[in-house]
C-alpha cells in the first residue's frame, strides 16, 4: 500500500522534532522513499545525520549546497513527493507556508510541491491559541493544507495544554489515509457495526460475547482509507478505534438498533460485523442481585433482528452484507441467512478453524453471495477487509 511511495517530511525548530525519527523509521520499513528538509533551526534540537542513517537519503537543510546530484533540488523533490508532512511545525514555519515565503530549503521545496501537505503543529499554548496563529493556520486550510490538531498535554516549557504534537503512530495514520490506499470508494457512504453487545442484569451484571471488534474495524479503516465515509457503530471494546470514521459508541444491542436503523437510509453500504445479543433478560434489576444458596435463573427474552430490518426496509441500490460466525454446517445456515434476511452476501467463518474467532489478528471466511462461495485462505483481518470491500465492489457492478 505504501511501497514505493515518496513521502517528504518537513522537520522546523522545536523540542518534538525528536518524534519525526521515529515516523521516519516507520514510513521506511513500510517501503517508503522519504526524503528529509530541514531548517537550520531544527537543526539544533536533531542532527540530519539521524535522519540520514535511518531513511538512507541525504538530508536537505541548504538551499544552496552543492553537495547533491546536479538538478534543481527543490523543484525535483517536488515533482517526486507523494505527500508532504511538516513535523513538527512551529508558529513561524506555518506563518511561512500561510504567506508564501520561500527563504529555506523547507518552504522552497513546499511551495513548489502539488501533492497534499499536512501540516503537525508544535509550539507553546499561548503560541498556538493567539489569534495570528490561528489566522495563519486558516489561511494555510484555505488552500488545501490540512492542519492537524495538536494534542493537549504537558510541554516541555512546563506548561500544560494545547501545543502538543502528535506522537509518530498518529502522524503516520494520516499519512497512510492520504496515500495508502486507491480512493475507488470515494463518494460511498458505508456504515460497518463492530463489537460486542453488553445486555444488563442489574447495575453491576452483564451479558456479552467475546468479540473484540477487530474484523468489523478493519473494514472501517480499509473502508475509509479508500476514501468512503464510513459511520462506524461499536460495542464497548479495548480494540483502539480507527480514525477518520464517524464513531457512534453503544452499549446494548438495542442501542445499535436505534444507532444503525437511524443511519442507514443514507448509506450506500451497510456491513454488519458486530457480535449483537440475540437475547437479553427480560427484566432488569435496579440494585446489585445478591446471591443466595439456592440456583439463580434468568428469563430471557429476543433482541430485535438489526439485519432483518435492514433486509425489509433496503432502499434500492443499497448493498447489504451480514457476517456470519458457526461451529457447525457453516454454509448451510449462512446461506439461509442470506435468503431469509434479503441481505446480498454473507461473510462466514467457522469458531472452529485455525486463525479464525475472537480476538486474533488473522480469520479464515468465506465470502457468500447468491451465486456462489469465495473460499479465502488464512489472511490477516486487514487483508480479509479489503477482499471484502472488493468483493462488494464487484457484485455491485453486476447488479
Amino acid at each position: 500500500m505504501l511501497k514505493g511511495k515518496h513521502v517528504v517530511l518537513g522537520i522546523t525548530g522545536s523540542i518534538a522534532a525528536y518524534k519525526t525519527a521515529g515516523l521516519a523509521s516507520m514510513l521506511v520499513k513500510k517501503g517508503c522513499h522519504v526524503h528529509i528538509l530541514m531548517t537550520e533551526n531544527a537543526t539544533n534540537f536533531i542532527n540530519p545525520i539521524t535522519f540520514e542513517t535511518l531513511t538512507g537519503n541525504k538530508c536537505l537543510v541548504d538551499t544552496f549546497d552543492r553537495n547533491f546530484e546536479f538538478s534543481v533540488e527543490h523543484v525535483a523533490l517536488a515533482k517526486q513527493a507523494d505527500v508532504v508532512m511538516i513535523a513538527p511545525a512551529s508558529a513561524n514555519s506555518i506563518a511561512k507556508l500561510a504567506h508564501g515565503l520561500a527563504d529555506d530549503m523547507l518552504t522552497t521545496t513546499v511551495l513548489a510541491c502539488r501533492c497534499r501537505k499536512i501540516i503537525a503543529p508544535a509550539m507553546n499554548t499561548n503560541m498556538y491559541e493567539n489569534p495570528i496563529v490561528q489566522d495563519n493556520i486558516k489561511i494555510c486550510e484555505k488552500y488545501g493544507m490540512e492542519v492537524i490538531k495538536p494534542a493537549v498535554g504537558y510541554l516541555a516549557c512546563g506548561d500544560t495544554g494545547a501545543g502538543k504534537m502528535l506522537e509518530p503512530a498518529e502522524l503516520f495514520d494520516y499519512i497512510e489515509q492520504e496515500i495508502g490506499a486507491q480512493k475507488d470508494l470515494e463518494g460511498k457512504k458505508i456504515l460497518v457495526t463492530a463489537g460486542p453487545t453488553r445486555e444488563a442484569i442489574d447495575p453491576v451484571r452483564y451479558i456479552t460475547n467475546h468479540s473484540t471488534g477487530k474484523m468489523g474495524y478493519a473494514v472501517a479503516k480499509a473502508a475509509a482509507l479508500r476514501g468512503a465515509d464510513v459511520t462506524l457503530v461499536t460495542g464497548k471494546t479495548d480494540t483502539p478505534k480507527p480514525r477518520f470514521v464517524k464513531l457512534i459508541e453503544i452499549q446494548s444491542a438495542a442501542d445499535m438498533f436505534e444507532a444503525v436503523t437511524a443511519a442507514a437510509a443514507e448509506q450506500d453500504i451497510i456491513i454488519k460485523a458486530a457480535a449483537v445479543a440475540d437475547y437479553r433478560p427480560k427484566s432488569v434489576g435496579t440494585e446489585k442481585t445478591k446471591k443466595t444458596d439456592g440456583d439463580m435463573a434468568i428469563e430471557l427474552e429476543r433482541t430485535d433482528d438489526i439485519l432483518k430490518w435492514l433486509g425489509a426496509h433496503r432502499r434500492e441500490g443499497q448493498f447489504l452484507c451480514g457476517f456470519s460466525m458457526e461451529t457447525q454446517n457453516m454454509l448451510e445456515n449462512s446461506r439461509v441467512k442470506l435468503d431469509k434476511k434479503n441481505i446480498d452476501m454473507i461473510v462466514a467463518n467457522n469458531l472452529k478453524v485455525e486463525g479464525a474467532g475472537f480476538g486474533t489478528d488473522t480469520n479464515v471466511v468465506t465470502i457468500i453471495t447468491r451465486e456462489r462461495n469465495l473460499e479465502l485462505e488464512k489472511m490477516t483481518k486487514e487483508e480479509v477487509a479489503d477482499r471484502l470491500l472488493d468483493e462488494i465492489l464487484a457484485v455491485s457492478a453486476d447488479k
